[in-house]
């Protein structure tokens, strides 16, 4: 019956049992609204089957078109009601609920609403195991010779009219006519689920690998001229193409079979060879659909699966007569390496002068084509290969073996730092991370453990290398412009170092140390053993800067006639040389013999700069420190108010020092005062007589107490001197000679490093040239000297480094120079 395909329930009593029940049922209902379907057809195609033509003859039915059957089958639905449709889903439950109890889940309302589109050849018609009816799907699809598919066995020749009147006999609907001011059902809802479940369809099918087993279509018994199979071939009709081939082979093995153990004949032979021409064409045309499958404007679901098919012919029948003489599966695996190879080199690649970042954007756009390709692999190709062919791995391979051979090219251009740095980030990094190899999208076909590049042996130690020579020499480079803008923008310029939190700062610390710290910390990220290699080769490239800066900067120190500006100068080079020194700590895991090295040579050229420092301060206050200790510093202040004036302004300039440098520096300043202050005592060139030694005493405290004040000020930190005015005090102005025995022993135990000679020019000045309790002072500084253990650290000599006069003055000098 014309109308009884649209039968939900699939079972095979059930099956008959609702056709019988639907020719009983239906039959009057058909009958009678007959005339009402003729005309519904008549207004949706044009005419009706039955019309005549003008001279009496019989007009020929038109079969209506696919779009037709469609939007017919949309009209019919939309007239439905919801109540004629819920009471025949009821219905269809009930009768097979009374058949069959099992029919039940095949005639539930979700399979009932599914089965408004279950007539034959409908592309809304869902699959399903128990399906009689195959669809003939796009993704699917297969060839079963050269008759008509299954999935359309009427060839869509239903009219119009039987369509829509089997689709109501199918839910077993009430042929009624339309009444004109009944309401139309709102199918908004309905369209949406079956657009969604068609696209779910749709995307199941591309994703589900094609089936091993397929049949091959009819080989005909007479092929085709070579001419002919070679346009077929041409015009990409392979599978027609394909069939003759093998249909020519077949009559070329007949033919040699006839001729037995006979010698070819040169039309065998030529035909042999024509045959091999062919199938080299075919291999050829067959390699560009594999190159271009994963290009999706430009491949043809239906020629790949075309070409499959050839392929898996071709290897059942591989060795026999008149075949090709290669692998088919290795010619298609090069096939898709040449596609993975054309899509690697179509990333843009711009170069250094259009961009600066070139390589990273390139990398970048690499990253983001193979992950796209594999997806479209993953969820569209795989769906036109059987599970032997291993399509998504396949590909996997192909893009591995293409992006080696790729960035080996790719290193060997002109690269910068950041260049190499780029190459090495993705190659390590990016390549495995979830941004490209081990992203969720491609899960779970892709193996995460097989994913590195097989790159070549020494390509990655290689590619370390030149990254850290690269560094070495931009550090180079960056050294060299550092001593020009210290030059230029500072020294020359006249301008003065900026003060940063009140200290003197060039900033050049900063200047050496960013670029240094981003390249140990980019390297870090890639590995230890490239960060061990990039600090290493960053620190060999600093040694020599610091005194290489000093000598630089010392040459242009000698075109100035204002040394206030040098000394300022210095001061912040020390700042930044101290800092520097302290950045550098950050690296004593990765070096730290380099480390040590570079404080060393560090250390050497901020002693040096602080020593220039001093050296110019020795020369300032020399002269003053020269009359010291005579009769005119008795009388007089004034050239210890110049000492005091100069030490003042070193005082000044130090305040612009960090520490701890500046304890070091102001140390140092106050051993070199203390030192020559007491050494104008050791020249016996003024002997206090008479009592004038209570006035030494006096003016001795009071520069030393200023002195003590001035190098606080200075953040010295040699403590270790203050005591030692006192003790040359309480020598000098004991009244009673035979108690400066007594002040002895405090001395020797501060400074242990006092000789007889020292305390005998003290002596001396104080006014004791001889006599037997001179004598006796100097013997008990020996036997003291002798019982007492020398407490000080190291490097707390003070008498070891001051010499005595010992050119003893005449009686006469002595008398002319002595007050009485």
């Amino acid at each position: 019956m014309p109308g009884a395909v649209g039968v939900v329930d699939t079972g095979p009593d059930n099956g008959k049992i609702g056709v019988a029940r639907q020719e009983a049922t239906l039959t009057t209902a058909e009958e009678g609204n007959q005339e009402e379907s003729g005309k519904e057809e008549r207004n949706e195609n044009g005419s009706e089957a039955g019309n005549t033509n003008m001279d009496g003859s019989k007009e020929k039915k038109k079969k209506p078109s696919f779009k037709a059957k469609v939007k017919n089958l949309t009209r019919n639905v939309s007239r439905m009601l919801p109540k004629e449709i819920n009471s025949t889903e009821d219905r269809l439950v009930r009768q097979n609920a009374e058949n069959d109890p099992e029919s039940q889940a095949a005639t539930s309302p979700a399979l009932s609403i599914r089965s408004f589109g279950t007539f034959a050849g409908s592309p809304l018609s869902p699959s399903s195991p128990q399906d009689s009816v195959k669809t003939d799907s796009p993704f699917q699809r297969e060839k079963h010779g050269h008759c008509r598919t299954l999935s359309d066995p009427t060839g869509m020749g239903t009219d119009a009219g039987e369509t829509s009147g089997s689709f109501r006999r199918s839910l077993r609907l009430p042929l009624n006519k339309r009444k004109d001011k009944e309401p139309k059902p709102h199918l908004q809802n309905l369209s949406d689920t079956i657009k969604e479940e068609s696209s779910e369809n749709i995307m199941a099918a591309m994703s589900q690998e094609l089936s091993e087993s397929y049949e091959l279509p009819e080989v005909p018994e007479n092929p085709l001229s070579i001419m002919q199979i070679n346009t077929l071939i041409g015009a990409m009709q392979l599978e027609d193409a394909h069939l003759n081939l093998l249909a020519l082979r077949l009559e070329l093995q007949k033919e040699l079979e006839e001729k037995g153990n006979e010698d070819s004949s040169i039309e065998l032979a030529k035909k042999e060879k024509d045959l091999n021409l062919l199938y080299s064409a075919l291999k050829e045309k067959m390699q560009i659909i594999v190159k271009d499958s994963n290009n999706q404007s430009s491949c043809s679901t239906e020629l790949l699966v075309t070409v499959v098919r050839i392929i898996q012919e071709e290897e059942k029948r591989e060795g026999d007569l008149g075949s090709a003489g290669w692998n088919w599966r290795d010619t298609w695996k090069e096939a898709v390496q040449e596609g993975v190879q054309a899509k690697i080199q179509s990333v843009p690649l711009d170069s250094k002068e259009e961009n600066k970042s070139w390589l990273a954007v390139h990398l970048g756009l690499l990253g983001k084509a193979v992950l796209e390709d594999l997806e479209k692999v993953k969820n569209q190709l795989k769906g036109s290969y059987p599970p032997s062919f291993d399509v998504f791995n396949t590909y996997v391979q192909s893009y591995q073996k293409g992006i080696a051979e790729h960035l080996k090219k790719v290193s060997k251009k002109e690269l910068e730092p950041k260049d190499c740095f780029a190459l090495l980030n993705w190659v390590v990094n990016t390549y495995k991370s979830e941004d490209l190899m081990s992203s969720p999208t491609l899960q779970p076909d892709m193996n995460t453990d097989n994913v590195s590049l097989p790159l070549e042996d020494g390509f990655l130690d290689q590619l370390k290398d030149s990254y850290c020579h690269l560094i070495k020499e931009d550090i180079k480079r960056i050294l060299g412009i550092i001593i020009k803008l210290q030059a230029d923008e500072g020294w020359k310029a006249g301008k003065e170092p900026e003060v940063h939190d009140g200290f003197y700062d060039s900033n050049m610390d900063m200047d050496i140390w960013t670029p240094l710290k981003s390249y140990c910390k980019n390297s870090k990220s890639i590995d230890e053993d490239l960060e061990t290699r990039a600090v290493r080769a960053c620190l060999e490239e600093l040694q020599p800067f610091p005194h290489r800066f000093e000598e630089q900067f010392n040459q242009w120190c000698k075109t100035l006639t204002d040394a206030s500006l040098e000394d300022k100068y210095r001061v912040a080079y020390i700042n930044n040389f101290m800092a520097l020194k302290g950045h550098l700590q950050e690296n004593r895991g990765s070096s730290p013999q380099l480390v040590e090295q570079l404080a060393k040579n560090i250390d050497s050229v901020v002693n040096s700069l602080g020593l220039t420092l001093i050296g110019r301060f020795q020369a300032k206050i020399k002269p003053f420190l020269g009359r010291m200790m005579t009769r005119k510093w008795l009388l007089t202040d004034e050239d210890f108010r110049h000492i005091v004036r100069r030490t003042e302004d070193l005082s000044e300039l130090s305040r612009r020092m960090k520490p701890p440098y500046v304890q070091t520096f102001g140390s140092k300043v106050h051993y070199f005062v203390v030192k020559e202050y007491v050494a104008q005592l050791m020249k016996n060139n003024f002997s206090c007589r008479n009592g004038r030694n209570k006035d030494a005493e006096r003016k001795m405290n009071k520069q030393w107490a200023e002195l003590e004040d001035i190098f606080t000020e200075l953040k010295s930190d040699a403590t270790w001197l203050h005591p030692l005015g006192e003790h040359l005090c309480s020598i000098i102005g004991q009244k009673n000679k035979k108690e400066i025995k007594n002040c002895l022993q405090p001395l020797v135990r501060d400074y242990p490093d006092i000789s007889q000679k020292h305390l005998s020019a003290v002596l001396y000045f104080r006014g004791m040239v001889r006599g037997r309790e001179r004598q006796l002072i100097l013997h008990r500084l020996g036997e003291l000297k002798k019982t007492m253990q020398d407490p000080r650290p190291r490097g707390q000599a003070l008498f070891s480094d001051i010499q005595v006069d010992s050119r003893g003055a005449s009686r006469k000098q002595r008398a002319l120079h002595t007050i009485t």
